[in-house]
């Protein structure tokens, strides 16, 4: 086998870099786009109803009718609530050359709700000078960050521990945005929202489930769901036959959260709204946390009526003991292969 030179390296290295430039050249042009189109279709909105063509009722039926054309043409991204965001994206931001080409979309969503326009011009200051990912804007705004650099004497300090807690954005975010990719009409492809360690053991899990038998059928992986503008990913959805509901699979590789209970129940109250049809029992959601230190299940059934089918629910789903010692021992094999750290 011949031996990489350091020369290859150089080579390595120059084209890498010539790549990652033409990704950030191309996440920053449709980014750019994406932003102004928007904020252009804002400013149509607000001249519209300024020019006293909305009145009440009427100015809601043309919102949904707006809504609904531009979904069939353009995709999910015009909803009636994206549409009332970007009117308050222009309202917020009346001048266009304030706007920063480096804050996308979903920095832009948040920022429109900081009612002060001093604390508002500073998150947009900060962001686009540190390069903040959307986690990172959200903690500040959160922690009250602009209130307490104002008072501060130390402002650096301030807004250095919630930097450390998320990486900053890279071009390869550019395939992750549902916005961008909506807007340039490319289809979403679940497996880009994937770690490795995750969709490695999100694939043992599928197949885990469905050799188990007991009544298991595969629905869909990395289920997308739109919630009033913001993106999530279910990553298995099964129905089962005997027990007569679905069943929703989460995997952590991190230490489990009270945000990742939180959410697991909105999708549960999701599905027992959506899809729940007449005959099914409540739907049951599963947190399966793969930490190094500890395997953690979570099960999750928010209906009363969980009780009537108590003794099926115990004999159908897999025990919590089964699933701990399957995720361990899926675990210690794929990190054994050398393949991630």
């Amino acid at each position: 086998m011949n031996e990489i030179t350091n020369n290859d390296n150089a080579l390595y290295d120059s084209i890498r870099e010539i790549l990652l430039s033409a990704r950030h050249r191309v996440y920053s042009a449709a980014n750019a786009e994406m932003v102004q189109a928007y904020w252009n279709i804002g400013r149509c909105i607000v001249e519209y109803e300024q020019a006293g063509n909305v009145r009440a009722e009427y100015g809601k039926a043309v919102m949904q009718n707006l809504s609904k054309r531009l979904t069939a043409e353009f995709g999910k991204g015009f909803t009636e609530t994206n549409l009332k965001y970007m009117r308050l994206f222009y309202q917020a931001f009346p001048i266009r050359h304030a706007l920063r080409d480096e804050l996308s979309w979903t920095h832009y969503r948040m920022l429109i709700k900081v009612e002060n326009p001093d604390a508002r011009a500073y998150y947009v200051d900060e962001c686009a000078k540190g390069n903040w990912s959307t986690r990172q804007l959200e903690r500040q705004i959160n922690s009250f960050c602009y209130e307490r650099v104002i008072s501060s004497r130390n402002k650096e300090a301030v807004v250095s521990d919630v930097l450390e807690k998320e990486p900053p954005r890279t071009p390869e975010d550019f395939i992750k945005d549902p916005y961008v990719l909506e807007f340039v009409g490319i289809k979403q492809n679940p497996d880009v929202y994937e770690k490795d360690l995750e969709s490695a053991l999100i694939n043992e899990m599928e197949r885990f489930m469905l050799e188990l038998g007991r009544g298991f059928a595969f629905v869909a992986r990395q289920k997308h769901l739109d919630l009033g503008g913001e993106h999530f990913y279910i990553d298995l959805v099964f129905y089962n036959f005997l027990l007569k509901c679905f069943v929703l699979i989460d995997i952590k590789t991190d230490k489990l959260t009270h945000q990742d209970i939180g959410q697991m129940d909105t999708y549960v109250r999701i599905y027992d709204d959506l899809q729940r049809v007449d005959g099914d029992n409540p739907t049951i959601g599963l947190i399966l946390c793969a930490e190094k230190n500890e395997t953690i299940v979570k099960y999750s059934v928010l209906n009363d009526s969980k009780q009537l089918f108590a003794s099926k629910y115990q004999l159908t789903l897999p025990t919590e003991e089964e699933l701990k010692r399957h995720i361990e021992q899926e675990r210690r094999r794929i990190e054994d292969r050398g393949y991630f750290e």
